[in-house]
């Protein structure tokens, strides 16, 4: 019962300060009660704090795209996140196109110049979807979790101390409403009191009146002083966190700078792998060309060593190299040394795989393909293709 009974008293005491912070925003909002001001300091804190939390959502949320571009993919993981469980691993778009690439110049065949070439772009793709996997594992790590922290973590305890602090000050300034309203009551009471009125009990009516009247106002008082130190003690709290903004300013720029390191590591890893893909191509013969391919012309080659006494240059800059030394040597027969200008990984047992700058022997058979040559290295032996060869003298 006693329970039931402090229950009841606390729901009353709190209904009575809702209402009464209510009323206080009200009249304040109707012009019809004087509110307290923050002083400039805290104002431009919270301002700064309020600015910080807009952008650094925007940023993140910005971020997210950029590195997910695929909205359902996005909603996905936050739901598994939400639900604290892992995603599952899927297969990004540039490994999906690398591995289409690779089935397709298997189904045409290694061995020919449109095979080899797909097989070679598909491995480079599937490394870019290997360096675009890292950019996201390390960016969320790294620059997106510390955003995400700050908004669901340090945000969230300013924007609660922040309304407490708006709820103390209302509690403030209805404490001064009332003890205002006390005061002007007393005074009334007070000069209606000192008229010379007749009868003893109206006398003695007014005196009960003044003495009630002066209770209520030294209680307002001391609420004054109440509600008061407790908006100072919430003012204080609220400006310390406030006053930490600064620093995760700080932690952000870190945060940054690891991001614009993860990105910058993606983009030379992935100008790398284009760059060597372009060597492999580069070196495919002419006769592998469109032959439907305008804008080419015969370029003398620059050394008499390297495969081919001739080059097609394209528009796009891309130098093909004509194996005409090789013609030759199928033609005359006899073996010589060659040096592998780019690594090749055998399809099959009948190829011999190679490694870039080594130096193997050749030498042709009868009956084999135009494009190959049969490589020699100790007592391993297969089929080689010519494009990956410069002989020596």
């Amino acid at each position: 019962m006693n329970i039931m009974d402090f229950n009841v008293k606390k729901l009353a005491a709190d209904a009575g300060t809702f209402l009464s912070r209510a009323v206080q925003f009200t009249e304040e909002k109707l012009g019809q009660a004087e509110k307290t001001e923050l002083d400039a300091h805290l104002e431009n804190l919270l301002s700064k704090a309020e600015c910080t939390k807009i952008w650094t959502e925007k940023i993140m949320k910005q971020t997210e795209v950029l590195l997910q571009p695929n909205p359902n993919a996005r909603i996905e993981e936050f739901v598994y996140e939400k639900l604290d469980r892992k995603a599952p691993s899927r297969i990004n778009n540039p490994e999906l196109l690398g591995q289409y690439m690779i089935d397709a110049g298997t189904e045409f065949g290694p061995g020919t110049a449109y095979g080899n070439a797909l097989i070679k772009c598909g491995e480079t793709q599937k490394r870019i979807g290997t360096a675009d996997r890292e950019l996201i594992q390390t960016s969320a790590l790294n620059f997106l979790t510390p955003l995400r922290n700050f908004i669901e973590g340090d945000y969230k305890t300013i924007a609660k101390e922040r309304k407490l602090l708006q709820n103390k000050r209302l509690d403030l300034d209805a404490a001064k409403t009332r003890l205002k309203k006390a005061k002007a009551a007393e005074t009334r009471a007070s000069q209606l009191n000192s008229a010379r009125l007749e009868g003893d009990n109206i006398m003695v009516n007014f005196s009960y009146m003044l003495n009630f009247l002066h209770v209520k106002w030294l209680k307002s008082e001391q609420e004054l002083r109440i509600t008061q130190s407790e908006f100072d003690r919430q003012a204080e709290i609220t400006r310390l966190l406030l006053e930490g903004i600064s620093s995760t300013h700080a932690h952000h720029l870190r945060c940054l700078n690891d991001f614009v390191e993860a990105q910058m590591t993606y983009y030379a890893q992935c100008y790398q792998y284009m760059l060597d893909l372009q060597k492999q191509l580069g070196s495919f013969p002419s006769n592998y060309c469109n032959n439907n391919q305008t804008s080419v012309a015969p370029v003398p080659s620059a050394s008499s060593n390297v495969i081919g006494s001739s080059a097609l240059t394209s528009t796009s800059g891309l130098v093909i190299t004509s194996p005409s030394n090789l013609i030759d040597l199928k033609e005359c027969g006899g073996s010589r040394k060659a040096r592998v200008l780019y690594d090749y990984d055998a399809a099959n047992s009948s190829e011999l795989s190679l490694l870039a700058d080594e130096v193997i022997t050749v030498f042709s058979v009868v009956g084999m393909d135009s494009d190959w040559l049969m490589g020699e290295r100790g007592n391993q032996k297969g089929r080689v293709p010519i494009t990956y060869l410069e002989l020596l003298n």
